[in-house]
């Protein structure tokens, strides 16, 4: 009998209750490894030095983080999956790695449906539309006014092809008409760079880490919200759906993650432990100051957002014909 994921969910909630607590009696014995996918610093790390803190407290264990950048998160999210599925190697999955890679690259090294045990959500991370100061326009109506009236010709940076910030992008001009034009970089700092000088006018962020300050500053026109939701880092700037663009929400997350295969005792004391810790206001406090929001969810719960968008942004990629790099 063929068994699916959400089957054997179904399953594992059945018998966690009458099930001996097995390998979760002596974990942990060791150390923890936490991988994060994205070099250090930015808010992806944030959000996984807190989990670390998180488990570490919580089981009165050491959990290492380490830092594995590379191929948009792919390169550390294969080092995860790759590992032995005994609770020792955990990582912080992101959208990029586990919801967009699978629609856009044809030979992901993983199978996110097959490979990945999730444990919960993490966070959701708030982006924004900003522009240099020079632009013609301050609001989200302005930039569409001024997009169709010179077609192709408004151009964004981006991270790369494929990024969180590229598909913001894409959904906007399939949802409103508008034709611009795309500059990819090898990364946010490159980008970040070109923005603040004018060399590109626009930007779709997908963080506030960075983009926040600079529209404080005066630096950047803040635009638009690409997530629901007001930011307490910019409480002024309105959503793009706020601005008449139904439906619009492209928030970018991220959850911890294990290899497929296990022990399910271990996924359900992890994911007490961090959703707990993710619900303490001195985490929602740390995730405020870079733009996001603490996401607890049931490892069902992530399992479902991670098919949800995986199809919806495979959906939106087909669309567009956008290839990697």
């Amino acid at each position: 009998m063929r068994i699916t994921r959400r089957h054997a969910f179904a399953l594992t909630a059945a018998l966690l209750a009458a099930a001996p607590a097995g390998a979760a009696e002596s974990y942990p014995s060791k150390p923890i490894r936490l991988v994060v996918p994205f070099a250090p610093g930015g808010p992806t790390d944030i959000m996984g030095r807190v989990v670390a803190r998180i488990i570490g407290d919580a089981l009165k264990t050491t959990v290492v983080v380490e830092n594995r950048a590379g191929a948009g998160g792919n390169l550390g999210t294969d080092a995860v999956l790759k590992s032995p599925p005994d609770g020792y190697t955990l990582g912080i999955g992101a959208i990029s790695s586990l919801a967009i890679a699978p629609g856009l690259y044809p030979k992901l090294p993983y199978n996110v449906a097959t490979d990945v045990a999730p444990i919960t959500g993490v966070g959701i991370a708030k982006g924004a539309i900003v522009a240099h100061p020079s632009v013609p326009f301050s609001d989200l109506k302005g930039l569409i006014a001024h997009a169709k009236a010179h077609p192709g010709q408004l151009s964004y940076a981006s991270p790369g092809i494929g990024t969180s910030s590229h598909l913001a992008a894409e959904y906007l001009q399939s949802v409103t008409g508008i034709e611009l034009q795309h500059i990819p970089y090898k990364g946010t700092s490159a980008a970040a760079t070109d923005i603040l000088a004018g060399t590109v006018p626009l930007s779709f962020e997908s963080s506030l880490t960075t983009a926040a300050p600079n529209v404080q500053s005066g630096k950047l026109k803040g635009i638009a919200l690409t997530a629901r939701g007001r930011s307490p880092l910019l409480p002024n700037l309105a959503t793009v759906e706020e601005q008449g663009v139904a439906g619009f929400d492209v928030p970018t997350w991220f959850g911890l993650i294990a290899p497929a295969g296990t022990p399910r005792e271990v996924i359900a004391l992890l994911n007490k432990v961090v959703v707990d810790g993710l619900k303490s206001p001195a985490t929602v406090e740390r995730f405020a100051q870079i733009g996001a929001e603490p996401m607890p969810t049931s490892p069902e719960g992530f399992d479902q957002t991670i098919r949800a968008d995986a199809q919806r942004w495979a959906k939106l990629i087909k669309a567009a014909n956008i290839h990697p790099e």
